[in-house]
């Protein structure tokens, strides 16, 4: 962000701030449990973005599993092969829709679902927004602060929820963290260490689709680390304040020892360890291949193209407006897969080292240890949850679908505020890289910093 966009962005706060300080909590979190008040009638939806989040997690997944709660009443895409497709592989029997615009006049929907591309998802939550309609989107909520303040402007004007999907609030390993936090076990937090590791399956497959360009995805200090930068705003309970990063491109991209256009036919095939064939799965293949005459998008992109513009290393500091200090970093060609956290205050420590894929050591259940100053070491053990992302996608989307106004105590629900701080981490790390300077989040849109009690 260059000095005039910070100037524009400052001047713009201290002419509305006086008023927007007192009403920005236009949707507190208990406003969430209203998201959906109609149990007796079925949930209309409409999607739009038929890639595979949108057709697996939340649609053929969604149509199975919820099919006495919800009904589909419209799917949009702008590639009308991969539209097509999508509607056969969730079992909809709905209208298609080129135009999103189109699809909610016609259709009128209950909630409009959000799963495009992240550089267009504000795009269409203020539309829906604007059409007078609860709105449910993927991770991450956009990808700059410009788009984030205008999706925040439309909320406030439409009256109407914006429901960010955080499925890893809902694991049951970072609940109990966030529980242990909140009791005070190891008394007043002072500092986290928090670092996350993809390994060289996971971590190159964003380097192969269109989350390598940072015009779409906004790098994957924003794509990828929304999840992480919303866990430690939900876990500190409160605002981050202060940013600053470095960040590298020093593996993928034109870092590669060879290069071609996609994995198939590619003539270092036997050589490269990276080389994936996407021909092995049929329905990516029906989803993707079959259907790249419409838009070009390849899905199997080579991960050492040379116009690959994202960081695959990157090192964060955040101070927190409670004035919690995190160490954070993200490395995308790790051997094993997971993360290492620590959770550092005035009477202990708490910690662990999560392994979401280690082929060598495959467990269904995490540790915590919890260390007491002057005290003993206890191992409490997690469980996985079943479903995605260690049980945290099916209770999720039993909250979005099966029961909204089921009870929320330990703040799972995520609404436009949680989905505009964890961005804005990203973003101003960012903007750190490219000038070397630490970022204010406080200049980056009009939302008040709260030390505590963030609200939704």
């Amino acid at each position: 962000m260059d000095k005039n966009q910070i100037n524009s962005r400052r001047d713009f706060i201290a002419k509305s701030g006086s008023l927007l300080a007192g009403s920005f909590m236009v949707h507190p979190i208990a406003e969430a449990l209203t998201f959906w008040d109609k149990p007796d009638q079925k949930m209309r939806l409409a999607l739009i973005g038929t890639g595979v989040r949108g057709c697996s997690m939340f649609g053929r997944d969604v149509m199975r599993v919820y099919k006495d709660q919800v009904e589909f009443v419209g799917l949009s895409d702008k590639n009308e092969g991969r539209l097509r497709y999508g509607k056969e592989y969730i079992g909809a029997d709905c209208p298609l829709f080129a135009d999103a615009d189109e699809m909610l006049a016609k259709t009128k929907p209950d909630v409009l679902i959000v799963t495009t591309m992240d550089s267009t998802h504000h795009e269409f939550i203020i539309k829906g927004l604007n059409s007078g309609i609860n709105v449910i989107s993927e991770k991450p909520m956009t990808t700059d602060e410009f788009k984030c303040q205008a999706i925040l402007d439309a909320e406030r004007k439409s009256g109407k929820r914006l429901i960010v999907t955080f499925n890893y609030r809902y694991s049951p390993h970072r609940q109990k963290l966030y529980e242990l936090l909140r009791a005070g076990e190891i008394g007043d937090l002072t500092s986290v260490d928090f670092h996350w590791y993809l390994d060289t399956s996971h971590g190159a497959d964003y380097f192969r689709r269109w989350h390598g360009y940072k015009e779409k995805g906004g790098t994957l200090l924003v794509h990828k680390s929304t999840h992480h930068f919303d866990l430690l705003n939900w876990w500190i309970d409160s605002d981050p304040e202060e940013v600053f990063a470095y960040g590298k491109l020093e593996f993928y991209g034109k870092n590669g020892p060879f290069r071609g256009t996609t994995c198939r036919g590619c003539v270092h095939a036997d050589k490269c360890d990276f080389h994936w064939d996407i021909t092995r799965s049929e329905h990516l293949m029906k989803l993707y291949v079959e259907n790249e005459k419409y838009d070009g998008y390849h899905r199997d992109g080579c991960v050492f193209r040379e116009d690959i513009n994202i960081y695959d290393k990157m090192a964060v500091q955040i101070k927190y407006k409670n004035d919690v200090q995190v160490s954070y970093s993200l490395t995308t060609y790790s051997p094993y897969e997971g993360y290492r956290i620590a959770f550092n205050g005035t009477k202990g420590r708490l910690e662990a080292w999560i392994k979401e894929r280690q082929p060598w050591d495959e467990k269904a259940e995490d540790e915590i240890h919890l260390t007491k100053n002057f005290g003993e070491r206890e191992t409490i053990i997690i469980p996985h949850g079943g479903g995605g992302h260690g049980g945290g996608d099916t209770r999720l989307k039993d909250k979005l679908f099966k029961d909204p106004t089921m009870a929320d105590p330990w703040r799972q629900s995520a609404g436009s505020r949680d989905g505009a701080m964890s961005i804005l981490v990203g973003i101003a790390a960012r903007n750190s890289i490219e000038t070397g300077k630490p970022i204010k989040v406080q200049d980056l849109t009009d939302i008040p910093l709260l030390a505590s009690g963030r609200g939704g």
